[in-house]
């Protein structure tokens, strides 16, 4: 094992900084999903395929900006580092955007949208890829990743519970509308964002990047999906960001149409499930160091296909059924995130000794990547529901057969698949030990070889890649 990737054990405060901007880039992820298609339709008065269309064209047009972004990740050599500039050039952008989005008025267009659409996302993919990245050197250890990413995943669920907050706050204590809490959405997010980055990159060192061999872009990109354990680690990630997506996109329909709850009652049902996927980050790190990340994953995506099958037998207007039953939902909500991301950073160590080409960028590009399309697709369910005779305003018995199924069913199936899956997955901690063991032999024989060459005074020293920044 190297140097550069010590499996010493960060601190709280390192890792709290290192996820701080997760809360509000996750504040401003689920609002995209769950309430501003909805407001974009019912309270700006576009029409369904309009709004449909324009979240899923452009968030698969930004899909082809993660394999160019990451090969240049992998390239960039700086002083401050490889991921930590590329996060002070993305909050900006992710901050203009979230701002033009938010703050719409009745009135805007299809363009306003697709414009203001495409600047966010592309703000969003540099500061994702870039942090995600990130997080995958700051440790080589099995299980340290698994905690890096669960308090990376923490902060994404801290964010989403505040933001969802905010609408009963506005509505109940202010007594405001609709278009008052998306409002005040966007400025929780406009304030927080570049505070949180600039005290992550301030705050966490960034270990020294190892020295560049070999190309980093499409090609190679292209020959890392061909790898068995990556596809079945993104089919499973594409899978479970996919089934989620779903039910945030129609939670709001399902439980106001379906199950009869207001939209005050429904935020706090969407509150609870996010409390519990808090709870839950910890909880799969844990089961992990038991049972092995993959099987930890098989655990959840079976606890969560149950669940979503149950929901459709909740008696309506329950709170009390409700409550327990999105207790039970959001637990394994945080699996996949946490887990897929720890996996991904173990793919690379195995990339690297077999090619001897450090291609981190590259590979979290592959995982944004899929979670964009999961969401993409999430979104295109209106386009598929208006197939289906769905109406937004008029509820039909064809129209709420289709709601129910998009929400419940569908989900649950995709929850079955990702949990056949990942059975076979081959890369355990026994695996990876025995490739780290090679790396760090490769490592120290490279090493002895070019001892003349003084190290860089611009690389952070390798002992201290966890430590505060100076």
């Amino acid at each position: 094992m190297s140097e550069a990737q010590s499996p010493q054990k960060a601190s709280s405060w390192t890792l709290a900084a290192f996820a701080a901007p997760c809360i509000p880039v996750a504040a401003m992820g689920l609002p995209l999903v769950v309430y501003l298609p909805e407001y974009y339709i019912n309270s700006l008065g576009l029409s369904l395929t309009v709004v449909g269309s324009a979240f899923l064209i452009v968030k698969l047009i930004d899909i082809l900006f993660d394999p160019l972004f990451g090969g240049l990740l992998d390239r960039t050599r700086m002083r401050m580092g490889r991921f930590r500039p590329w996060m002070l050039i993305g909050a900006p952008i992710l901050t203009v955007g979230c701002y033009a989005l938010f703050m719409a008025k009745p009135g805007v267009g299809s363009l306003y949208l697709w414009f203001w659409l495409s600047v966010l996302y592309a703000g969003y993919s540099i500061v994702v890829l870039s942090q995600t990245a990130w997080g995958a050197v700051l440790s080589s250890d099995y299980q340290q990743r698994s905690r890096i990413y669960g308090w990376w995943q923490g902060a994404n669920v801290v964010g989403m519970i505040l933001v969802l907050c905010l609408p009963p706050f506005i509505t109940g204590v202010l007594k405001g509308d609709h278009i008052d809490s998306v409002r005040a959405m966007g400025w929780f997010i406009v304030i927080l964002l570049p505070i949180t980055v600039l005290l992550a990159v301030m705050t966490v060192k960034e270990p020294a990047a190892p020295p560049q061999h070999g190309k980093t872009g499409l090609a190679q990109y292209w020959r890392l999906l061909m790898r068995p354990s990556v596809q079945r680690l993104l089919f499973a990630d594409l899978l479970m960001g996919l089934a989620p997506g779903i039910a945030g996109t129609l939670f709001l329909f399902f439980f106001e149409r379906i199950k009869g709850f207001d939209k005050t009652q429904a935020g706090v049902l969407l509150l609870v499930y996010f409390l519990a996927a808090l709870a839950g980050a910890p909880l799969w790190p844990m089961l992990a160091k038991k049972l092995g990340k993959h099987k930890a994953l098989v655990v959840a995506a079976v606890v969560y296909a149950f669940v979503q099958v149950a929901a459709v037998f909740m008696p309506a207007g329950s709170s009390v059924m409700g409550m327990l039953l999105l207790v039970l939902a959001g637990l394994p909500y945080s699996a996949a995130p946490v887990l897929v991301r720890s996996m991904m950073a173990d793919i690379g160590d195995e990339e690297r000794l077999e090619s001897g080409v450090d291609k981190t960028g590259l590979l979290y590009a592959i995982v944004t990547g899929t979670v964009k399309l999961g969401y993409a697709l999430a979104v295109a369910v209106f386009i598929a529901l208006g197939w289906m005779g769905f109406d937004p305003k008029v509820s039909t018995p064809e129209g709420d057969a289709a709601l129910i199924g998009m929400y419940a069913i569908a989900p649950a199936a995709l929850g079955l698949v990702v949990a056949a899956i990942m059975m076979r997955y081959p890369l355990d901690a026994t695996r990876l030990a025995e490739i780290q063991r090679q790396l760090a032999a490769r490592d120290a024989a490279a090493a002895d070889a070019s001892k003349s060459s003084a190290p860089s005074d611009s690389h952070v020293p390798s002992n201290a890649a966890l430590g505060p920044a100076e």
